[in-house]
């Protein structure tokens, strides 16, 4: 009595196909219809539904399938068509050497091919060719309309940038401002032009009880990506990164970014600072002004070029190529003599009305955001005492689960207040327009006994360099404040002013 051909059936359906009724129940009655006429016996189903057929022969069920073909448990494999067992030459080909070494069989009934004769052989490979290069073409098709979506502004797939979100308005998707996390948004620039650090930013938004839009900590990382995204600025990018061979994403060249337009969170200005510092620190490898016993340390250069320290307790900047040297104490008067020409200065205080209102009105969003999170960290808070009450919770679960939202409700307690303390400042100078003006002579006037932290920020925010030769020392400072000493308004630089030494 002959013995059956034992084989095995091998389903492998996406999701679309499964959806267009490619049901993998399809497949597999067709395979035993196919194995019942011929005579042979269906030993084992491999299940492979909703896998990508790029590369299949690692996955459990291959291996499963290539261990039943060793071991003789299987002679033969029916599937439905090549692009069913894979869509890679290199796969189908390793498919059928592994077969063919092990004198087993692969049977496509759609094509027809039996891989045991040199002809189906051949004809296997130039169809699994023709099989790669259909998905070729269908994957350039698809990068293509991705493109034209693109630059119809339309979406073309992953979520929207932190701050923004995608709604849906019948068939069209529109990009819009997230009112919850735009405000957050926002404050990261605040935050990064008063520390310019992305580390200290990060620190205070967790401290502040933020988080990102996955629950998780903000990280140096996270914080930087977010701040070089222009979309902030109005400006959103599309079809700007790749992935290489080793499937890392990467930035294509920005000639053929897409970039549309979008609603700004933040001024182009501000955004465009916020850049500068960015790549001023990271060509720098350093953070300027850590920790700074002088109050011009890092700031003051040699007209040669080199920077200027202070060497020894004599406080002198010093420059060691052309021995060039200034009292600290010099510098520092001479320094306020120039912040009052910088101060001091006729400001379009109706721009700064209109200014101030806006400041208020993201303070306002920030503070009906923090009571609306705390609102909810209670609600949860109540229901798991409840819970522990009515003893759904042991103590330990309760303690893991409560704990976190209490952190975080305390963290959100804190930072009400300082919002509203700001908010309160904004609409006392709100007021008059006038107050622009007298804050700055207050700062003027202040500046002597001002605490040496407070007037090292300042320093670091309005200054550019400062160039000692022999006879005179010009300041290049970056723009004039609105809201001395806390904010300001980024603008165009002022020419470099000059002190004669003497």
């Amino acid at each position: 009595m002959d013995v059956k051909k034992a084989v095995g059936i091998w389903i492998r359906v996406s999701t679309e196909e499964q959806a267009q009724g490619e049901s993998p129940q399809h497949h597999e009655h067709r395979g035993r219809a196919y194995a019942e006429a011929r005579g042979w016996e269906v030993r084992e189903v491999y299940h492979l539904e909703g896998v990508s057929g790029k590369a299949v022969m690692h996955h459990p069920e291959a291996k499963r399938m290539l261990k039943d073909v060793k071991d003789g448990h299987i002679t033969g494999l029916i599937f439905s068509k090549l692009a069913r067992l894979a869509r890679s030459t290199k796969e189908l080909l390793g498919f059928s050497d592994f077969f063919q070494e092990h004198h087993a069989d692969l049977m496509s009934l759609e094509e027809a091919i039996d891989t045991s004769t040199p002809a189906g052989r051949l004809f296997y490979t130039i169809i699994a060719a023709m099989a790669q290069w259909e998905r070729e073409e269908i994957a350039s098709r698809v990068a293509a309309s991705v493109t034209i979506r693109a630059k119809l502004g339309k979406r073309i797939g992953g979520p929207a940038p932190y701050g923004y979100k995608w709604i849906k308005e019948g068939k069209a998707h529109h990009f819009v401002i997230d009112e919850k996390e735009a405000p957050v948004r926002k404050l990261m620039y605040e935050l990064f032009l008063k520390y310019k650090r992305k580390q200290t930013v990060a620190k205070e938004l967790n401290r502040l009880s933020y988080r990102t839009r996955a629950g998780a900590l903000f990280t140096e990382t996270t914080i930087e990506r977010l701040l070089r995204d222009p979309a902030a600025k109005g400006m959103r990018r599309a079809c700007y990164t790749e992935t290489n061979d080793r499937k890392k994403w990467l930035l294509k060249p920005r000639e053929q970014w897409i970039l549309i337009a979008c609603p700004a969170i933040v001024s182009e200005e501000v955004w465009d600072e916020c850049i500068r510092y960015l790549d001023l620190n990271k060509r720098n490898r350093k953070k300027p002004g850590r920790n700074s016993q002088y109050l011009l340390a890092g700031l003051v250069a040699c007209t040669c070029g080199k920077k200027m320290y202070v060497y020894h307790k004599n406080p002198l900047y010093s420059c060691k190529q052309c021995k060039n040297r200034v009292s600290v104490a010099s510098m520092d008067d001479i320094y306020y003599e120039r912040l009052k020409k910088f101060l001091l200065v006729d400001m379009d205080v109706a721009k700064f009305a209109t200014q101030s209102a806006t400041l208020m009105q993201e303070k306002e969003a920030l503070i009906a955001l923090a009571k609306e999170e705390a609102k909810t960290l209670r609600q949860q808070m109540d229901e798991l005492v409840a819970m522990r009450i009515n003893k759904e919770l042991t103590p330990e679960r309760f303690t893991s689960h409560y704990k976190p939202l209490e952190e975080r409700l305390a963290g959100f307690e804190q930072q009400i207040p300082e919002f509203e303390a700001e908010l309160d400042t904004l609409r006392v100078q709100h007021l008059s327009a006038d107050t622009v003006l007298h804050e700055a002579k207050k700062l003027y006037e202040n500046w002597p006994t001002m605490p040496f932290e407070e007037k090292r920020n300042i320093v670091e925010i309005i200054t550019e360099r400062i160039a000692v030769g022999t006879e005179k020392i010009t300041f290049k400072l970056r723009f004039r404040p609105l809201t001395p000493p806390t904010s300001g308004k980024a603008g165009n630089n002022p020419q470099g002013e000059s002190a004669s030494l003497c």
